[in-house]
């Protein structure tokens, strides 16, 4: 086998992301078995692996793509939802709770996949700006259209209601005597059974960051990246613009999906207002603090910064004035010229220390 030091430089960093991982998985598992994390710690376990994900997926269409989309929430409530609507279906089919969370979690990444394909054919024939304005007006188009339905389901099936309107309730849905109604338009899903884990979502997390990687270093991740750095040039090799970064957008937005099915089957309660643009900001705050394709950041961005409110909870009114200097006082910081030598100073060091031994 070679040592760690003869890999790719590439092949090595992912490797030591795999595994920073595996340990913090193992390490909080230990901690869970031993009770030493509290209620409150132990309930932000599933969220956190959710918006890992989603900054991962993003962070595949704005760093790796080059392409701002400030619609990711709208593909999360997508997946939420259907995830929802699959997981509560098949309990009237298999009380296997395993079973069920991973039918839901490809239900979402599937849907959510067919609305990114669906937004993509107009959305990315634009550039820049516009497709970021155009995008942010999907997400809240998708939101909308979630918040129209009424979903219910017996031993006959599913049913369900899109009420644009606003004239119908849960009543014209015919259920039947022992029928569930699942999700009640503005009301959203509610009385979901709580299935979603620690564990799924790291799998989930370890899934995301396989296929991302392997796709960057793929020749399809090799020709999303030229047409980043240079459409024109890409364009006159023979690569296909279009087909490219609609394979980066639908794979974004079905990971987007997956990581909403398990969110929302984490909470008994679920509305559409949810996925709104404030979420779409806060996923990308996540990818911008984390570097832009660096995927090992957007993990770390991801669990410090959705951490970081709640730890300053004690705080009460002051806390979201400090956690907004915090995150200025980061962004500055990262940004210095300064601090950006200061690291390259270090870089040599540790180097010639390496070689040295």
């Amino acid at each position: 086998m070679k040592r760690l030091k003869d890999l790719k430089p590439h092949t090595r960093q992912d490797l030591l992301t795999y595994l920073g991982l595996a340990a913090a998985w193992l390490v909080i598992t230990l901690l869970r078995a031993n009770g030493a994390l509290g209620r409150s710690t132990t309930g932000l376990l599933v969220p956190i692996c959710c918006y890992v994900v989603m900054a991962l997926s993003l962070n595949l269409t704005v760093g790796i793509m080059g392409e701002l989309s400030l619609g990711h929430a709208g593909f999360m409530g997508v997946g939420a939802f259907t995830g929802i609507i699959v997981s509560q279906s098949l309990a009237f089919v298999t009380p296997s709770a395993p079973l069920r969370l991973t039918a839901a979690l490809l239900g979402g990444a599937l849907l959510a996949g067919i609305f990114g394909i669906l937004i993509g054919i107009p959305v990315l024939r634009l550039r820049g700006d516009y497709l970021a304005i155009v995008t942010l007006a999907f997400g809240e188009i998708i939101k909308e259209l979630i918040t129209c339905l009424l979903v219910g389901v017996d031993e006959n099936g599913l049913h369900l209601i899109f009420n644009y309107r606003g004239v119908k309730g849960v009543e014209d849905l015919g259920l039947s005597a022992t029928g569930q109604v699942i999700v009640k338009g503005a009301q959203g899903a509610t009385g979901t059974q709580t299935i979603a884990s620690f564990n799924a979502g790291m799998i989930l997390i370890f899934i995301t960051l396989f296929i991302i990687l392997n796709t960057i270093y793929s020749r399809t991740g090799r020709a999303i990246m030229a047409i980043r750095d240079n459409r024109i040039a890409a364009e006159s090799v023979g690569i296909e613009v279009t087909k490219h970064k609609m394979i980066a957008f639908a794979m974004s937005a079905a990971m987007a999906g997956a990581a909403g099915a398990l969110y929302g089957l984490n909470y008994s309660n679920l509305v559409a207002a949810k996925f709104d643009f404030n979420t779409s900001i806060l996923v990308l705050v996540f990818v911008v603090l984390g570097g832009l394709g660096n995927m090992r950041g957007s993990i770390l961005a991801a669990v410090l910064l959705y951490v970081l409110p709640e730890a300053l909870r004690g705080m009460r009114d002051y806390r979201m004035l400090i956690y907004a200097v915090i995150l200025i006082a980061v962004m500055l910081t990262t940004n210095s010229p300064a601090a950006k030598g200061f690291w390259e100073r270090l870089r040599p060091a540790r180097k010639g220390g390496a070689e040295n031994e």
